[in-house]
């Protein structure tokens, strides 16, 4: 049975590198998968899903103004798709959520969603707090503190290493930008 799946966590708990092992998965069984990423992230590439430990695959992007429904009932028109992965989930909009949900609910295909939860600020991003509203299944994914307890917060580090409160709430960045935390040193770190 078709279900939405959302597959959260915070910077650097793995969520591309495990999105890519599922799909390589279905692939090794014969299955038919369909990978879709923001079309914002470029850090692996245009049209690319990649992970810090340096595996990647080509997908194809969307954008806020994309009909996914659309999208995905034109892929299922071209051949047979067993599984959706969708990269970089939290850009999705509340619209995307439902085109998503319809997708399972009518067209019968698993979609599953791999994204952060919350931003730098704490709040959640539309696509999560949608997600985590009307996913029929949600997981985890987690990653630790520098004390050793988990991270559910992420900090945005300006060019002087200090973190930031004030934002957009998009920038892409990795490592040299962001930093996984514990709520308590997330608190610490903003001054909260």
């Amino acid at each position: 049975m078709a279900k939405l799946y959302f597959h959260y966590s915070t910077m650097n708990a793995g969520k591309s590198t495990l999105l890519l092992q599922a799909a390589h998965n279905y692939g090794e069984r014969g299955m038919e998968t369909y990978l879709l990423t923001a079309n914002l992230d470029h850090r692996a590439g245009q049209g690319r899903i990649g992970s810090r430990i340096g595996i990647g695959r080509d997908a194809d992007t969307f954008s806020p103004d994309t009909d996914l429904f659309k999208m995905l009932e034109d892929r299922l028109a071209s051949g047979s798709v067993t599984c959706v992965f969708v990269d970089e989930a939290q850009f999705l909009t509340k619209d995307q959520v439902w085109q998503l949900a319809r997708a399972v609910d009518d067209l019968g295909l698993p979609v599953m969603c791999y994204g952060l939860r919350v931003d730098f600020r704490g709040e959640l991003f539309p696509g999560s707090a949608a997600l985590l509203a009307w996913a029929d299944e949600m997981r985890e994914i987690r990653t630790i503190c520098f004390c050793g307890k988990k991270a559910t917060m992420v900090v945005r580090n300006g060019p002087d290493g200090k973190p930031l409160h004030d934002g957009a709430q998009v920038q892409i960045g990795g490592n040299e930008t962001y930093l996984s935390l514990c709520r308590r040193h997330w608190r610490e770190a903003m001054g909260a």
